[in-house]
C-alpha cells in the first residue's frame, strides 16, 4: 500500500490580516521586499510598432497594479482589494468622490437611483446636485451600513434581493467598516466602494477611492471609464496606500477595541443624550448589524441636547483632531452639521433628525484611557 504525499490536501483560506501582508509584486527583477514606487509619466517602448505592458500612467502603472492586483507568494495572480472584498476586480482611483462619479457613468438617462437619506454629505451632494445636471436618474441603490454619521443599520442582503429582482444595481459604501470587519459582496452587492483615505491607508496622508466588482462586463466598463476619464491613482499615492494597508487589520482592531469603551463611556455620562454606536446593546439595528459584519467599527456619534456644548467638547479636546473625514490612527472629532454635512440645506438635515449638536468622532490607535479622560473633561467643563 503506498501513500501519495500532498493529495487532497487544500491550504486554507487565509484572513484578512494574512492577506494584507502576503501579497509581492512581481514587475521588481531584485526582488525588493516593499513595492517599488515607479513614479513616471511614460515608459520606453521596444520599438515603434511594438508595445510593451505600459505605456503612459493614466493607462497603467506596475505601482497602482500591485494595489490592484498583486501577486502572491505561489504567483497566483489576483487583485488585492478585489481579494478582500470576495469581489472579482477592482480600481483604485483618485479620490472616493472620483470612484462614485464613475460608477453613476455606467448608467443612462431614463433611469433611476435610489439612497438611504443618512449618507456622507459629499455623496449627497453628488447624487443632488451633480448628476440631475447631466440629465441623468440612475439606475442604482446606493447603501451605507453603518450609515455616516448617525450609525444606522441597513439589510444589505434583502435590499440587494429585491435590487436586482428588479434589475438594479448595488452599491455599498463600506468606507465605515473596511474590508477587516464586512464584505458586502458576499451579501449580495454588485459593487464596494471605498475611500482609501480612511482606514485602508489609515494615516490621513493621500486621498484614493476604490472600487470592487462582481462580474467580468461590469469589470470591463470601470476599467474602461478608469482610463477614459483619467481618474487613476497616481503612483505615489498608491505606494502609500500599499504602505499603510499592511497595519490595517491590527490599526481597526485596536481603534475599534478604544471606541467601544469610549461608547460604554458615553452612554454613561450624565451630559450625553444620545450616543449612536452599533456596539451598543440597546442600539435598534444591533442584532441585523452583527449579522453582516465583525465588528461595529470605530466611528460613533452623541448628542448632547445643546450647541453650545458640543461646540465646546469639540474645540476643547485635546487629543481628538477637528477635522472631517475617519479612519486615521489619530482620533478626529466634528460638528458633522457645520463640516462634512454643511452641503445638505439645513431644513432637510432637520427632517433627517441630522441636529446641529451632533457630535462625530473617529476613534484613533491612542491610549483608551486619554482619550475618555479628554472627553469627560471637556464634557464636565462645557456651559451648562
Amino acid at each position: 500500500m503506498f501513500c501519495v504525499l500532498g493529495v487532497g490536501l487544500e491550504r486554507k483560506e487565509p484572513s484578512v490580516a494574512t492577506i494584507l501582508t502576503s501579497f509581492e509584486n512581481s514587475f521588481d527583477k531584485y526582488g525588493a521586499l516593499s513595492t517599488p514606487l515607479y513614479q513616471t509619466a511614460t515608459f520606453k517602448q521596444p520599438s515603434a510598432t511594438v508595445n510593451g505592458p505600459y505605456d503612459y500612467t493614466r493607462s497603467g502603472n506596475p505601482t497602482r497594479d500591485v494595489l490592484q492586483s498583486g501577486i502572491d507568494k505561489f504567483d497566483h495572480t489576483f487583485s488585492l482589494m478585489a481579494k478582500l472584498e470576495k469581489a472579482d476586480q477592482a480600481f483604485c482611483f483618485t479620490s472616493g468622490m472620483a470612484s462614485l462619479a464613475a460608477v453613476t457613468h455606467l448608467l443612462q438617462a431614463g433611469q433611476e437611483i435610489v439612497a438611504g437619506e443618512d449618507i456622507y454629505g459629499g455623496s449627497d451632494r453628488l447624487l443632488s446636485q451633480v448628476v440631475p445636471r447631466n440629465g441623468i436618474v440612475v439606475k442604482l441603490v446606493w447603501l451605507e451600513s453603518p450609515t455616516n454619521p448617525r450609525q444606522q443599520i441597513t439589510d444589505i442582503k434583502k435590499i440587494s434581493e429585491i435590487a436586482h429582482s428588479h434589475g438594479a444595481l448595488v452599491l455599498v459604501d463600506n468606507s465605515i467598516m473596511s474590508p477587516v470587519l464586512s464584505r458586502p459582496i458576499e451579501l449580495g452587492a454588485d459593487i464596494v466602494m471605498h475611500s482609501a483615505t480612511k482606514f485602508i491607508a489609515g494615516h490621513s496622508d493621500l486621498m484614493a477611492g476604490i472600487l470592487a466588482v462582481k462580474g467580468e462586463s461590469l469589470a470591463k466598463e470601470i476599467a474602461f471609464l478608469q482610463n477614459a476619464e483619467g481618474s487613476g491613482l497616481a503612483p505615489f499615492d498608491c505606494w502609500l496606500c500599499l504602505r499603510g494597508i499592511k497595519t490595517m487589520a491590527l490599526r481597526v482592531e485596536k481603534q475599534q477595541d478604544n471606541a467601544q469603551k469610549i461608547a460604554e463611556f458615553l452612554a454613561s455620562h450624565p451630559r450625553v443624550k444620545q450616543v449612536n454606536y452599533a456596539g451598543l446593546p440597546d442600539h435598534p439595528g444591533r442584532s441585523l448589524h452583527y449579522s453582516q459584519a465583525k465588528g461595529a467599527g470605530s466611528v460613533l456619534s452623541f448628542l448632547t441636547g445643546s450647541l453650545s456644548l458640543s461646540k465646546h467638547v469639540v474645540e476643547t479636546t485635546k487629543y481628538f483632531n477637528v477635522t472631517v473625514s475617519f479612519g486615521s490612527v489619530k482620533s478626529l472629532i466634528s460638528l458633522p452639521c457645520f463640516m462634512s454635512h454643511a452641503s445638505i440645506p439645513s431644513s432637510v438635515r432637520e427632517e433627517r433628525g441630522l441636529t446641529d449638536d451632533l457630535i462625530r468622532i473617529s476613534v484613533g490607535i491612542e491610549d483608551v484611557d486619554d482619550l475618555i479622560a479628554d472627553l469627560d473633561y471637556a464634557l464636565r467643563s462645557g456651559p451648562a
